[in-house]
């Protein structure tokens, strides 16, 4: 049924994903799917605010979000999964959407917290990925 499925964590919030990476994976294992897990490291936005980071410190992050990306699928994805890692940076959803468009994905999982009235103003970022991803989007909450 799928070939690749993009699973995007937020390392950060590690126990709000149990339940996303459980579907993710069942998927993955159903279908013989590669699963692609992604986590991203948001930008700084506003180019005056990366005046206060030491120079390497973007390339020091991206290096972290790596390392504890590969130790938190090693722990947690079921063995058997073909997986690939991707670390990515910039805006949340456009990380997401972009990935998976670069990866073929056919499917994108992903965890969502309870909206509050600010998700609903400004729109959270599964809500974004929703609404502009080509793919199947599964918001599994938490």
């Amino acid at each position: 049924m799928f070939k690749d499925i993009l699973f995007a964590v937020d390392l950060e919030n590690g126990a709000t994903q149990e339940k996303a990476l459980k579907a993710a994976t069942m998927c993955a294992q159903a279908s013989g799917a590669q699963l692609h897990v992604l986590t991203i490291v948001p930008n700084f936005g506003m180019s005056i605010v990366a005046a206060y980071f030491p120079k390497d410190y973007e390339q020091k992050a991206l290096a972290e979000a790596d390392k504890k990306l590969h130790a938190y699928v090693q722990a947690n994805v079921p063995k058997g999964i073909k997986v690939q890692h991707m670390v990515g940076h910039g805006t949340i959803y456009q990380e997401i959407i972009r990935h998976a468009d670069k990866v073929g994905a056919d499917m994108i999982v992903m965890a969502s917290h309870r909206p509050e009235l600010r998700d609903y103003l400004l729109g959270p970022n599964a809500g974004q990925v929703m609404r502009h991803a080509k793919q199947s989007v599964l918001v599994v909450r938490d």
